[in-house]
């Protein structure tokens, strides 16, 4: 096993961060800890890194209890979302630094560098400094000095966070990649729900200090184990049980709330049995879908998302009078298939 925690809590004053998380995850996978701002997220992955002790539990890294050891016993490769490179230094430079420190010979750190400049896919750029370099290209370098010791495990807190949606799907694409080369095992904290999704073998999401549901990321979205987490997880429509969309299909539950994905919603322009009647208030085309947002007539509005086919098969027109009806919708804690 790669890391174990152990029922750790961690408090700041009256503030529980973390509270009682146990946690396994795998020798060589790569695992997201996915949450909002203030979910303990970035707590927990400085309690793994040893930047934060536990106030109780243990945790364990590749077999061995490192909960009191410190930083530099654990060996771990930690990345910042604002790379923290020396800004004085050339990239072989920064990525040879803790290498030269640990007094590695010299031909060594040089066949490392070099291999790691490689790896990252910056040959060339060697003997350029940090502000020659692009955003992207600086995480890189980051993520290049954090595997020249050979760590037996990489952290990245907000790794892409600082750069634009571009930069930051180039580079989620390249984590993938890298990750599948070194097969270090990698603990990445997100709040972006697509990165955590396009990247991680599996997902951790936090709420408050606690792990609200653990798996891979078709199992988080396919079967959310709370409405947390599946309002948290995907877009969703969140309507009273009492709405007419649900009782017109015989959906009965006695929780207040159902949760119902833009997807999951069949759209038609002619009345069919079971289908409740709505108007188009807004339409929104995102390239490769379509959003439609629709006023049911007891007032609630819904978002839908239609494929780009379907939409153009249906030819949709803003105030157009339509006929919806729910394909799934789940009630915590049922599920219910309509």
């Amino acid at each position: 096993m790669g890391i174990i925690v152990e029922d750790v809590s961690k408090q700041f004053g009256s503030f529980e961060a973390v509270s009682h998380v146990d946690l396994k995850i795998e020798s060589g996978s790569l695992v997201a800890l996915l949450g909002p701002s203030g979910s303990g997220k970035s707590t927990l992955l400085r309690l793994i890194a040893g930047l934060e002790a536990p106030d109780s539990g243990r945790i364990w890294l590749t077999g061995e209890d490192a909960t009191h050891r410190s930083v530099q016993d654990r060996n771990i490769g930690f990345v910042f979302q604002h790379y923290a490179l020396f800004k004085h230094l050339t990239v072989r430079k920064n990525i040879a630094f803790s290498l030269e420190l640990r007094k590695t010979p010299s031909a060594k750190v040089k066949a490392r560098v070099e291999e790691l400049l490689e790896l990252i896919q910056l040959q060339g750029l060697g003997d350029r400094y940090p502000s020659q370099l692009s955003g992207g290209q600086r995480q890189r370098v980051a993520l290049a000095r954090a595997l020249a010791v050979e760590p037996k495990v990489l952290l990245l807190d907000e790794p892409f966070g600082a750069l634009d949606a571009k930069v930051r799907k180039d580079l989620r694409a390249w984590l993938r990649r890298l990750h599948d080369e070194v097969h270090v095992t990698t603990v990445f904290v997100t709040h972006d729900q697509e990165e955590a999704m396009e990247v991680a073998d599996e997902i951790v999401v936090m709420n408050k200090g606690k792990v609200e549901q653990i798996g891979t990321p078709a199992q988080i979205y396919d079967h959310p184990a709370s409405p947390f987490v599946m309002s948290f997880i995907g877009p969703v429509n969140v309507l009273p049980s009492s709405s007419r969309i649900f009782q017109a299909n015989g959906f009965d539950t006695p929780h207040p709330e159902v949760f119902l994905r833009p997807q999951d919603i069949l759209v038609e322009t002619s009345a069919e049995e079971s289908s409740v009647s709505a108007r188009v208030s807004r339409i929104i085309h995102l390239g490769w879908e379509v959003q439609a947002e629709l006023t049911l007539d007891d007032g609630q509005v819904v978002t839908a998302h239609l494929t780009r086919e379907r939409f153009d098969e249906l030819n949709l027109q803003p105030q157009q009078r339509v006929f919806v009806r729910p394909k799934e919708a789940r009630a915590f804690p049922l599920y219910y298939s309509i």
